[in-house]
């Protein structure tokens, strides 16, 4: 097996063994980074930096020094995850020189464990948007179809590892950025549970609803970040079997209007889940796509402003909010923020009712569904549609209907978001012209190393 295809729990091994050296696997994925520079992945890449670092771990396990569980492995973080020394940018103009003092901590919790920062990706600007098609430092490009998008906000974590230029990374999801372009780059993400993973030293939208999470080519690396970040162990735990787990299939909203590839490749993961003895229970889940868009946006472009304002000032930086999203390259981002700067303000009242009534109502119908029928997780497509062309940042045809890309895109993952649920994308096949679909498994809040258990189920 070549380097480059070493999954993040592979390379560990291999790399803690001695049989593979830490700079011997660092140069390969450099090598592969330049191979596929085209596809601009990343923001932010210091090849000599990265093997000074992979030097050292080569030195520290010749040395007999203790190991952590991803000694050696690169990992491509997003760019609005602060890296010490390293510019974090979070992909937009004005933050070009923004070099934080110290790593976010879930940075440094994946440091300590022995990981090795590959480089800084490319996203969305300021994370608001789900195509990557990034204005001031180009599209992320999608590594099966580099004239389609990778999906957002964190396209550019998944692009390295779809192309195999890194082996696993992190991104950041308010609304659906890690499990979009996971779906679409045919990789695992997983948004967790809101709070298990900290959101200190990332460039917000919002406390509410923002948490980093892993992105990787398999459900166990993801479990194996998570437990680095979370203190978990759910790589532990023993293989589940899928007979007997009650899986809700939700069709009214979840299900609808999909692409016609999109549909015949969930449909068979379906089937899957029952040949291997799951039991699928058909029902809807009731109110929670209008409570979301009762919720979502007056959270999140509420938020945005405060909490933006309190990054900006904790790095010292000569920026606020306003004079921040003047700068913004990208039509979609500056537009939508600097309205919301000016007379689109999310009005304090309204933002109170989506906080007081609405959010805690979308939480407890999520509670009653499961609840009623007796449900481990809510099974869909990720996404309503395989990955775009480049540029149709507008509208995107869907079975030849024309539709809000960011709807389109956005729909499915949005709800368990905003309720603060863990969700999990597992890719389940590729198109007939090749491009890589995901389905997505919800849980109840606290239930990620269930939901894991049964991606890697799924997956297997």
């Amino acid at each position: 097996m070549q380097p480059i295809d070493l999954t993040v729990a592979q390379a560990a091994a291999e790399l803690a063994s001695g049989r593979l050296g830490a700079e011997e696997y660092a140069r390969a994925l450099l090598a592969r980074a330049e191979q596929f520079a085209s596809l601009n992945a990343f923001i932010h890449l210091d090849p000599e930096a990265v093997v000074t670092a992979a030097k050292a771990a080569d030195a520290r396990r010749a040395r007999g020094e203790s190991l952590g569980p991803l000694h050696g492995v690169p990992l491509a973080i997003k760019d609005n995850l602060d890296t010490a020394g390293v510019p974090t940018t979070a992909g937009t103009p004005g933050l070009r020189g923004n070099v934080p003092a110290q790593d976010a901590p879930v940075v440094r919790r994946l440091v300590q464990a022995g990981a090795i920062v590959l480089g800084k990706t490319n996203m969305h600007e300021l994370a608001f948007g789900i195509t990557s098609n990034n204005a001031a430092f180009g599209p992320a490009r999608n590594p099966w179809d580099s004239s389609r998008i990778a999906g957002g906000s964190s396209g550019g974590t998944g692009v390295a590892v779809g192309a195999r230029i890194a082996p696993g990374g992190v991104g950041s999801d308010t609304g659906g950025s890690v499990r979009v372009p996971a779906a679409l780059c045919g990789i695992a993400g997983l948004r967790p549970t809101l709070g298990l993973w900290p959101q200190d030293g990332i460039v917000p939208i919002s406390h509410t609803r923002d948490t980093a999470g892993p992105m990787a080519r398999t459900v166990e690396d993801c479990m194996l970040l998570h437990d680095v970040i979370a203190g978990s162990r759910t790589r532990e735990a023993p293989a589940l079997p899928l007979t007997g787990v009650r899986l809700g299939v939700p069709r009214a909203d979840f299900w609808a209007d999909l692409d016609s590839e999109t549909a015949r490749l969930c449909e068979a993961a379906l089937q899957v889940l029952r040949d291997a003895g799951a039991v699928l229970i058909e029902a809807d889940l009731t109110d929670v796509m209008t409570l979301e868009g009762k919720a979502g946006f007056p959270i999140a472009l509420y938020e945005t402003v405060t909490d933006l304002n309190a990054y900006l000032k904790a790095h010292g930086s000569t920026h606020d909010f306003a004079s921040l999203v003047q700068l913004c390259a990208s039509p979609d981002v500056a537009g939508l923020l600097q309205h919301v700067a000016g007379a689109g303000a999310i009005p304090e009242a309204l933002y109170r009712e989506a906080m007081d009534v609405h959010r805690p109502a979308l939480q407890a119908a999520y509670v009653r569904y499961f609840d009623r029928h007796r449900v481990e997780a809510v099974v869909f497509p990720t996404t309503s549609l395989p990955a775009a062309p480049i540029g149709q940042d507008d509208t995107v045809l869907v079975n030849g209907k024309p539709v809000s890309t960011f709807h389109a895109f956005i729909r499915n993952t949005s709800p368990g978001s905003v309720a603060g649920l863990p969700g999990l994308s597992v890719p389940v096949g590729l198109t007939t012209t090749r491009l890589p679909v995901g389905l997505e498994l919800d849980g109840l809040v606290g239930s990620d190393a269930r939901l894991l258990s049964l991606g890697r189920a799924l997956e297997a």
